[in-house]
């Protein structure tokens, strides 16, 4: 009953919400931020990670596959023009849209989805019972050959291919990958007091804009109010409009404003890089813009409207349980590496599970001690704008940089400054194995520990090797034989902390087994120059990611703020290419010593860390987390 009532309530809601907007019209502003989203987005064509002549490819077949013109979908720009001509002569065009295609639509249908705890069990249970039956209905001669068929499968997967099956795999030869790193251009100046990074890139009419805020400045206290204070900025409103008017502006006049946040271990350097970016793009055309929007959130947003905030808490703290299980090994490796520096430990103050708990704490503390809340975030506002301590990164060709640069300069000249004090950070790193709780039936095991602090010196082989792990020993043992949907090994070249990890693993104790035999493994192979090959160029793959203008100057700049100067990037490419079998050997040395003293995590559930904890030599501290 309250389910049906709910579900009328919603869709009373959502009509009523249509009928008002076909009737009185939707904001002008918000419909010009919309149009100038979609056509930004489509123009920019950014990919990410994934090339763009194959993501361009892959939209084709949307049409394409019905048999229509492949290129329709890719022509966006006169369609764009059409919508906008007939906006620009007043016509109704999206309020027409609705009337005609959600509101007189009669052919409309509701879905419910209702949670069933039961669910898992009733289906074991089914499934069970089907076996039960198909076996009763079975011969000797029938269940043998199940049997024999089983261990055949078991053959199968641990019998490894043959060198002429795998000869048969079109593959790359060390003759077609470059000697040479790939450069990105980078200058460094200073505008107003602030240090600025410039990457003379083509980037088709953009420009890219990187604003940084040393987290530094803060406290430790502060640290998991970071995420928070980001979206603030952004979603609260200012001095002349609030946050919808603010989002209306930012649509309309640039091609979208974000914040992330980034740490990383600084070799040589006690202190580690910790950042907080707003990262903003837009054309030329509207260069000024993209600067005084960030002017008006970092001087005059109201941190003072409760309720708004109070919502954002709960957003938050809503994503980050839901996104606990879908990324269970991503939990289990911010928890893991945060035992072993200080970089590592800010980023999960600021994402990890210690996150959560401070916004399950944070979502009471917002209505009990709101004036607490609203004064540590103007503390934060005061200590992080700062442009003494602030880092400008711009990537664009020369011609818009010499009209944008000026517009840098008078943004950064309003920023107050101050001299620059870092705060000190002392955290307290947890040496306890830990078993993270879940409501789930999957599990995600982790181990690792940090070489450099047991003598390791780096070498660039290790990416290759790790590699090697990854696509061998890893995906045979743990996804193949083990069952779980995935297994990986990284090592991070900055802090040292090698980490081994699994996602959707039915196996606890069976997995942290594969991870201790993995030096043995490795003593053990009998590599062909063959395989050492094919892990070298999977590892310079990995090298020579695929990155858009925009990516190449955020790249650059990261590699500005750790030391990684391009000349430790070739020695590193150096040793790729000269990885040997001998290295693979060297190696198993150091994963004997991640099986004697690495640190465990693992998140699951209940009964199944019970178990391991039963048998585990070293207990696991428990920590329920949903």
């Amino acid at each position: 009953a309250d389910s049906a009532w709910l579900v009328a309530a919603l869709l009373a809601l959502i009509l009523q919400t249509l009928e008002g907007l076909a009737r009185d019209g939707i904001d002008p502003q918000m419909v010009e931020a919309a149009v100038n989203t979609i056509e930004f987005r489509l123009r920019e064509q950014n990919t990410g990670s994934a090339p763009r002549g194959l993501w361009l490819m892959i939209n084709a077949l949307i049409t394409w596959l019905h048999d229509r013109d492949p290129f329709a979908i890719l022509a966006f720009a006169a369609p764009l023009e059409a919508i906008k001509g007939r906006l620009a002569t007043g016509e109704r065009y999206f309020e027409n849209l609705i009337r005609r295609y959600l509101l007189d639509n009669s052919h409309r249908t509701t879905i419910l989805l209702q949670p069933d705890p039961e669910l898992g069990q009733r289906e074991a249970a089914a499934e069970q019972a089907r076996l039960d039956a198909a076996r009763a209905a079975m011969g000797p001669a029938e269940i043998q050959a199940v049997v024999e068929n089983t261990r055949e499968l078991k053959r199968l997967q641990e019998t490894p291919d043959s060198p002429e099956a795998l000869a048969t795999i079109p593959t790359l030869t060390p003759a077609d990958l470059d000697r040479q790193n790939k450069t990105i251009p980078l200058e460094v100046d200073e505008e107003a007091g602030s240090r600025v990074l410039y990457h003379d890139l083509f980037t088709n009419g953009i420009i890219y804009l990187d604003v940084g805020l040393n987290l530094h400045m803060l406290p430790p206290e502060f640290l998991p109010y970071v995420k928070l204070f980001g979206r603030a900025l952004l979603e609260m409103g200012t001095e002349q409009e609030d946050f919808v008017k603010l989002s209306q502006r930012i649509g309309r006049q640039t091609g979208g404003i974000v914040t992330s946040s980034f740490t990383s271990v600084v070799p040589g350097d006690p202190t580690s890089a910790a950042w907080l970016f707003l990262r903003g793009k837009a054309t030329p055309e509207h260069a000024a813009d993209l600067p005084a929007i960030l002017r008006d959130v970092l001087l005059t947003v109201h941190f003072d409207d409760h309720a708004r905030f109070r919502q954002i808490v709960l957003e938050a703290k809503a994503r980050a349980e839901a996104g606990i299980i879908p990324s269970g090994h991503a939990v289990v490796d911010t928890r893991l590496r945060a035992r072993f520096n200080e970089s590592d430990w800010a980023d999960e103050q600021m994402s990890g599970i210690s996150y959560l708990f401070f916004l399950r704490d944070l979502a009471m503390k917002v209505d009990r001690e709101w004036p607490v809340v609203l004064s540590n975030l103007e503390v934060i506002r005061r200590l992080l704008v700062n442009r003494a301590a602030m880092i400008c990164n711009v990537t664009a060709d020369a011609g818009d940089w010499a009209q944008f640069r000026p517009q840098l300069n008078r943004f950064l000249a309003e920023l107050p400054t101050a001299p620059v004090t870092l705060s000190p950070w002392t955290p307290q790193f947890d040496r306890a194995f830990e078993g993270l709780t879940i409501p789930a039936n999957v599990n995600y095991v982790g181990k690792g520990a940090d070489l450099y602090q047991l003598g390791y010196r780096y070498h660039g082989s290790t990416s290759v090797i790790t590699k090697y792990l990854r696509t061998t020993w890893l995906w045979e043992k743990v996804r193949m034989q083990g069952g779980a949907y995935g297994s990986f090994c990284s090592f991070d070249r900055q802090s040292g902390v090698l980490s081994f990890l699994s996602y959707r693993d039915p196996n606890l104790r069976g997995t942290l087994d594969v991870y201790d035999q993995a030096g043995r493994f490795l003593r053990a192979a009998d590599l062909s120059e063959t395989e050492v090959t094919r892990a070298i160029i999977g590892a310079i793959g990995d090298l020579d990611a695929y990155r858009l203008p925009d990516a190449k100057g955020y790249t650059s700049m990261v590699r500005y703020l750790v030391g990684d100067t391009d000349e430790a990037r070739q020695q590193m490419r150096d040793e790729i290419l000269a990885t040997q079998a001998g290295d693979f050997h060297a190696f198993a040395d150091w994963l004997e010593q991640v099986r004697e003293q690495g640190q465990v995590v693992v998140l699951g559930g209940q009964s199944a860390i019970e178990a391991l904890n039963a048998e585990h030599p070293g207990p696991l501290k428990t920590v329920r987390v949903l």
